[in-house]
């Protein structure tokens, strides 16, 4: 049973199991839910805005091919680094597509193509979680992720300095707002608390997790490498199936915890159960009452929520 800090929710690109990612929609929505933390993914534009976008590539939840067509580059793909804020705001958002541009990845979810949603910046999701904050007396909080910053700065700019610089002028110090800034780049991380970063950072480990452009040091699944880790992280969001495999606790979040971080894992989805799970309550239930992660990234934050704070047998 969990004995640390409080527990937390991480909307995972805000309440993305109902409404389609990373939209105003979704981050209302996830508030409304009681989500913790509400996670943005940040990748620069051509005229250097922050961007809240999963990928560094527009064509999996956007009409870019449409609109724009002959602006991919040879791979085919379209980079938000290719266009401006401007030429952005302007495309639709769908929910996420598949390799093929047609089919969703997720086919229950809110229908591909349906409604008006539109791509914000960084600075626009603090003003909106700044408002919902206010008018409903809560203090959720923003978890960013620097994307691909050593790709961001082979292409000319610097999203980590850049986000550094929107918490400042947007002033989320003097509104109290809990931050939490994560990347898989482990020297980002360094060189993040290098410059002044005064918020917990937080390492973020793929299934691979020692691959380029991840951790680097020693095998962060053993306890010398997550001392490693504790340095300069608070927190480790390791892959879910490092945390819990097979329907059985691995000892990781054990581990991590003897070495002072806190574990935070991803993603919980209710359509998408990873095996040994027997149905998305069991899951959470684990997770959270026996394995006794200190947080979670879900699709689903009402239903984490629910299972947090209403344990089932």
């Amino acid at each position: 049973m969990h004995r640390g800090p409080a527990r937390v929710v991480i909307a995972h690109r805000g309440a993305s199991g109902y409404l389609p990612e990373h939209t105003q929609e979704a981050k209302v929505l996830a508030h409304g839910m009681g989500a913790d933390y509400l996670e943005q993914d940040i990748v620069l534009t051509g005229d250097d805005e922050l961007l809240v976008l999963h990928d560094v590539e527009l064509d999996r939840v956007t009409d870019v091919a449409q609109r724009h067509p002959g602006r991919a580059r040879a791979d085919g793909r379209y980079y938000a680094r290719d266009f401006t804020l401007a030429e952005i705001r302007a495309l639709a958002v769908t929910e996420r597509l598949a390799e093929d541009g047609r089919t969703a990845v997720y086919p229950q979810r809110f229908p591909a193509h349906l409604g008006r949603f539109r791509l914000h910046t960084l600075a626009d999701e603090i003003a909106l979680l700044h408002g919902l904050n206010r008018a409903r007396g809560s203090r959720t909080g923003l978890y960013i992720e620097i994307k691909r910053p050593a790709w961001h700065r082979a292409e000319g700019g610097d999203p980590g300095a850049a986000v550094l610089g929107c918490l400042a002028q947007c002033d989320v110090a003097a509104a109290q707002t809990p931050v939490y800034l994560q990347c898989y780049d482990s020297e980002e991380l360094r060189r993040l608390r290098a410059i002044g970063a005064p918020w917990p950072l937080v390492q973020l480990l793929a299934p691979v997790p020692c691959k380029p452009g991840g951790w680097l040091g020693p095998d962060p699944l053993t306890a010398q490498g997550l001392r490693a880790m504790a340095e300069v992280a608070a927190v480790v969001a390791p892959w879910l199936g490092h945390v819990w495999h097979q329907g059985r606790d691995t000892g990781f979040t054990r581990l991590a915890q003897e070495a002072g971080l806190q574990v935070h894992p991803w993603t919980l989805r209710g359509d998408a159960l990873p095996p040994g799970a027997h149905d998305f309550s069991h899951l959470l239930h684990c997770l959270w009452h026996e394995v006794g992660v200190d947080g979670m990234f879900t699709d689903f934050p009402d239903r984490a929520v629910a299972a947090r704070d209403h344990p089932t047998r």
